[in-house]
């Protein structure tokens, strides 16, 4: 094993799926993981969704990155943020509300369950 570790999508076969229906809002998002890292409850890798909208509910923590496209996150007292290409984010356990993916998004991230 190398304790050194590129981050890219070419080395890891990818995993595929959609949001449970019933946190489904709108769209049809695909989402993509490669995940490069997963051990001991820590996860990290890559995650591309093309748009759509679902309920999350945060019990872990993660630092995003997002790489490309536009998402909106918004919590459950209605607060909108916007993610972009070159943004960097850590979202914290107990964090409820959607995810919009308005524009294919690719983010780094690192969970720490």
């Amino acid at each position: 094993m190398t304790l050194l570790q590129r981050v890219n999508r070419e080395a890891t076969p990818p995993e595929t799926e959609r949001p449970a229906p019933e946190k489904l809002i709108s769209g049809d998002p695909v989402h993509t993981t490669w995940n490069i890292e997963e051990r001991d409850g820590l996860y990290s890798g890559m995650w591309q969704s093309t748009p759509g909208k679902w309920r999350i509910s945060y019990s872990e923590w993660e630092y995003v990155h997002i790489l490309e496209g536009v998402s909106i996150l918004t919590d459950a007292d209605g607060v909108a943020t916007t993610l972009r290409a070159g943004d960097s984010w850590i979202i914290r356990p107990g964090f409820e509300g959607t995810w919009e993916c308005v524009e294919t998004t690719l983010k780094d991230y690192v969970i720490l369950a």
